[in-house]
């Protein structure tokens, strides 16, 4: 599976990261942070998903549940790996 899916030309983990940095900017610190990113990785992965077609079975709809957790995943430790990079960095 790769996360390079593309909505008018903006890569869907670029939206995350984006979405997961304004939750930052209200406040959000810390481990509700990288749950943040979990929960918008999700949301927004079901709903490209739903884009792309309508699940019509229970198949259909595990598939685009499993890639919006994925894409959750990936989201929520993309985030921890630029957190402790630039932390490293400011040592």
């Amino acid at each position: 599976m790769d996360f390079d899916q593309i909505v008018n030309g903006i890569p869907l983990i670029f939206v995350v990261m984006g979405l997961v940095e304004l939750a930052k900017a209200f406040g959000a610190q810390g481990k509700l942070l990288t749950g943040l990113s979990f929960a918008i990785g999700l949301v927004v992965g079901v709903l490209y998903q739903l884009s792309l077609f309508m699940p019509a079975n229970f198949a259909e709809w595990f598939g685009a549940v499993v890639f919006g957790l994925a894409l959750g995943l990936v989201a929520s430790k993309v985030y921890d790996a630029f957190k402790s990079a630039s932390a490293s960095a400011l040592k």
